[in-house]
């Protein structure tokens, strides 16, 4: 395979990613993703805004996440996001330190 046919699919996988977890399925909370696989929504759009300022591309977090979620954050939490247990959150907190690195 050459490698913009790869590019390509790579590409194409991600926005099916994407959709799915934009659209398809909107009931899956953050703090679960992050829980079971060590990553989220979030953590997606930080990995494409790190992407775009690698190349160059000034992007900030929240426009980052706008370009991910297709909408803003307070959109999405008011629209899709539910209270986490304290437990819930416990274990974000462990995950998140593992996955990303100590909270600011």
């Amino acid at each position: 395979m050459d490698q913009q046919t790869e590019i390509e699919l790579q590409a194409a996988a991600f926005r099916r990613l994407q959709k799915h977890l934009m659209r398809d399925r909107t009931d899956v909370q953050n703090i679960d993703m992050m829980n079971l696989t060590g990553f989220c929504r979030n953590c997606l759009s930080r990995w494409y805004q790190e992407a775009a300022n690698e190349k160059g591309i000034e992007m900030g977090k929240d426009e980052a996440r706008q370009v991910f979620y297709g909408m803003t954050m307070d959109e999405w939490k008011a629209n899709y996001q539910t209270e986490a247990s304290p437990e819930k959150k416990a274990e974000f907190d462990v995950a998140f330190e593992e996955n990303v690195g100590k909270k600011d």
